[in-house]
């Protein structure tokens, strides 16, 4: 009776251990918005991989995923992805402000393969709106904003006004509920890149402009030597992975740039031994989406500096995009 009595005990006190634990872990995690334009590149979806490999090992809570693409199957494809990684009531929001089509070489493939629940675009969530929802509920200071596409709606969210969801306008909201943007975007000291250029300059403008708080910039210069996705996937990825279904689709199996997955990174685990930070001046965005770094005035802006060497940094990204879902 005794011993019988000892090993229920011992489990229980395992149970609640573990239960702890995972407390611990949801507790000291990031929680993040994914804003993507999942459509013409794939490094996206290596980016949303590995955003959900970190919230496996309990260092990310993904709030939403919101889709700033024309691609009319991105939102299913996006929904297919959270299904497969065991997350399938992630919200998702889409634009509304543009004219949808299908021209991406994997997003349809990937919707029509893998299972999910959201059938078209047209049953997802106004982007906007569906950020000052998600915002509006969450603690003060809380939420790191990861962007790897064009700015369209967070543009729509920081010029919003009050609603349903909360008496602040956009500006006010973000102040109140964001500790960090970190955005893929822009080429450092100065370039122009296809995020801020390409469709819509003036929302970049915009956010970069009057963003109330921190952003911390991945440059093109930043990703493009970091190529993942390439033999590692193709030879160690899961058959049934649509993440590796996807690099296939997209010709990428000889490595990819992996631009998207460093925001990310930075966003979830800050630099740790990956990078350093410029963070003296200011990104300063012209009306044609060009950008330029500029010593003064100093604002909360800063860019991401190479540290690490770029073949070390692909096996760490490689290893998270490798990860196969909890069952």
């Amino acid at each position: 009776m005794l011993r019988n009595f000892t090993v229920w005990l011992a489990v229980v006190v395992c149970v609640f251990a573990g239960k702890a634990r995972a407390s611990d872990e949801r507790a000291g995690a990031v929680s993040v918005i994914f804003d993507t334009d999942l459509d013409s590149d794939v490094d996206d979806v290596g980016a949303l991989a590995v955003l959900h490999a970190l919230a496996d090992m309990g260092e990310a809570t993904i709030l939403a995923v919101i889709l700033t693409t024309e691609d009319i199957y991105a939102a299913s494809c996006a929904d297919a992805l959270n299904t497969y990684f065991g997350r399938p009531d992630i919200p998702i929001g889409v634009c509304r402000q543009q004219k949808m089509r299908s021209f991406s070489r994997y997003t349809k493939l990937v919707a029509e393969e893998y299972p999910h629940d959201l059938k078209s675009h047209e049953e997802a969530e106004d982007g906007g709106k569906l950020y000052r929802k998600i915002l509006a509920g969450q603690p003060g200071g809380s939420v790191a904003i990861v962007t790897v596409g064009h700015l369209t709606n967070l543009k729509n969210l920081l010029l919003s006004g009050p609603d349903e969801h909360s008496p602040l306008n956009g500006l006010e909201l973000v102040k109140k509920k964001v500790k960090l943007w970190s955005c893929m975007g822009g080429n450092y000291p100065r370039g122009k890149e296809p995020n801020f250029y390409r469709p819509d300059p003036e929302s970049t403008a915009i956010c970069v402009a009057r963003w109330p708080g921190t952003v911390v910039f991945s440059g093109g210069e930043i990703g493009n030597p970091i190529k993942t996705g390439g033999a590692v996937l193709k030879e160690q990825g899961s058959p049934g992975s649509p993440v590796r279904r996807a690099y296939d689709l997209y010709n990428a199996f000889a490595g990819r740039a992996s631009w998207d997955q460093t925001a990310v990174l930075y966003a979830v685990r800050g630099c740790g031994a990956y990078w350093s930070l410029h963070s003296e001046g200011y990104n300063h965005v012209s009306a044609d989406g060009s950008n330029e770094w500029r010593p003064s005035p100093d604002k909360p802006h800063a860019y991401l500096v190479e540290k690490m060497a770029p073949a070390e940094l692909a096996k760490v990204i490689d290893a998270l995009m490798l990860h196969e879902p909890r069952r």
